[in-house]
């Protein structure tokens, strides 16, 4: 087989005629009745090819029926220094495991955006191709443990494609272009490459700024905007981007149906915090998150409209206020309920392109300072507001040094309270702050079993996935 990447067969080639590609000849040659040979051979296999156990992302392509058909066989992809055979795994890896990894909020082949937008847009962008690749490549070696000789290659042609789109002020502002951004950003972080990786952020921020705001963004790709806010404030540490006002007005980050829901409609406000000082942007959230939640009892929130909720509360709690003299002057009140609905957003959400283990810790370690001054400060009366303080806290600091104080104080707390059984703790945390999950007892349940029925504590979870740049252990 020749060497080259042309798809049209040898005799549409030759008149310099455009091919349909059709097999085994292309109509042309059908109808001028000549030999129709191509350039490059068909794949030996299809990539939709299911697993054993019809499960996981193969298993949901073989049960939607869905087909790659951006993946034509005849290696129309962008040129690439890796041998054929790599890129084509390479490919059916970052299309049937890192797609549904990195975007686990959907898991069908047919809507899941890595496959429907940005695959298509990768198969004609030669940096946001190699960017792809690379993702899987690093996947793929740091299972075999044997280096990362493909990836560096990858990384270097993928900057050095990248910066001449950037060069290029039309090219520079393309969702690909800021795909391909926000990806090295997160390989360099999770590499321990902090400094570069914030480089990166620095550099999609004023292609953000040149398109007119995040907002303008996610009106041609809702996939990477939802990336560029939720990836920069993982890597920053604090949100890059504002949020719309409640009612969706501005260019920042927006509000979902949920959070717009008339605020005069709202349910009856938790008695244990009536006339309690609390900052008025944290009561806003609260209140709205609680009715939102109501409203959402029996009708679960989808997983990226969740995500969505999560993103625009997180932002909004923590921006602009976040590290000012404004919030340092807060109650410890305000502030223990600030870090506690920033952990239990990510808590229901779960990991999203990448774990958010890093700012997750940095949050649960403000919640135990603000809770051990609310302790030196007031004489504690149990209630509603700190056994879920306290369900929140045992999640978040399970397999940390945290851990044992929060479960001291929930014993203490079991003990005022007179909870005897699991159902007695889930009325006071429901009457907080709860969203009804398939697996929300499941992730709580455990910790007060343990502490009601003498039952050993829950082991900490299994490292969830992370960008397959990530090798530090601070991320697991």
């Amino acid at each position: 087989m020749r060497h080259t990447l042309r798809r049209s067969c040898d005799a549409c080639a030759r008149s310099k005629h455009s091919c349909d590609l059709a097999t085994p000849r292309c109509s042309r040659c059908v109808k001028r009745k000549v030999q129709c040979a191509y350039a490059n051979e068909p794949l030996t296999r299809s990539l939709a090819t299911p697993d054993r156990a019809g499960t996981g992302a193969s298993g949901a392509l073989a049960r939607t029926g869905y087909r790659f058909a951006a993946v034509d066989p005849f290696d129309s992809y962008p040129p690439t220094r890796l041998p054929r055979e790599h890129v084509q795994r390479l490919i059916h890896s970052f299309l049937h495991k890192i797609a549904f990894q990195y975007y686990p909020l959907d898991l069908n082949a047919t809507t899941n955006p890595f496959l429907v937008s940005w695959w298509p847009i990768a198969l004609g962008d030669p940096a946001l191709f190699h960017v792809s690749l690379q993702t899987a490549c690093l996947d793929e070696e740091l299972i075999a443990q044997r280096g990362f000789h493909s990836s560096e290659i990858l990384m270097a042609d993928s900057v050095a494609l990248l910066r001449r789109k950037v060069e290029n002020s039309s090219l520079a502002v393309q969702d690909g272009t800021m795909n391909c951004v926000i990806t090295l950003a997160t390989i360099e972080f999770g590499k321990g490459n902090i400094k570069v990786a914030k480089m990166h952020v620095e550099g999609v921020k004023k292609l953000v700024d040149l398109r007119g705001g995040i907002q303008s963004v996610r009106q041609t790709s809702p996939l990477t905007a939802r990336m560029i806010s939720w990836v920069s404030m993982l890597i920053m540490g604090h949100p890059q981007f504002q949020t719309q006002d409640d009612a969706g007005g501005g260019h920042g980050i927006p509000p979902t149906p949920e959070w717009q829901l008339d605020p005069t409609a709202l349910q009856a406000g938790l008695p244990e915090l009536d006339g309690a000082e609390i900052d008025c942007e944290v009561r806003n959230v609260f209140t709205r998150l609680r009715n939102a939640f109501h409203r959402r009892r029996r009708l679960p929130l989808p997983s990226a409209r969740l995500h969505d909720l999560t993103c625009f509360v997180i932002h909004r709690l923590l921006h602009p206020a976040s590290g000012t003299t404004e919030q340092q002057q807060s109650s410890s009140l305000t502030e223990s309920l600030r870090c506690a609905i920033i952990l239990y957003m990510f808590i229901i959400q779960g990991p999203t392109y990448f774990s958010h283990a890093v700012i997750f810790h940095q949050f649960l370690t403000r919640l135990v300072a603000h809770l051990k001054e609310m302790e030196s400060t007031q004489d504690i009366t149990y209630d509603s507001i700190h056994v879920w303080f306290l369900a929140v806290g045992m999640v978040s600091s399970t397999g940390t040094p945290h851990y044992p104080w929060f479960m001291e104080r929930a014993r203490a707390a079991t003990a005022s309270l007179q909870l005897s059984s699991w159902d007695n703790v889930l009325v006071h945390i429901k009457s907080v702050l709860w969203l009804e999950t398939v697996h929300g007892e499941d992730i709580f349940r455990p910790h007060w079993d343990a502490l009601l029925h003498g039952a050993s504590p829950p082991e900490p979870p299994e490292a969830v996935y992370v960008s397959p740049g990530i090798t530090g252990a601070a991320f697991i």
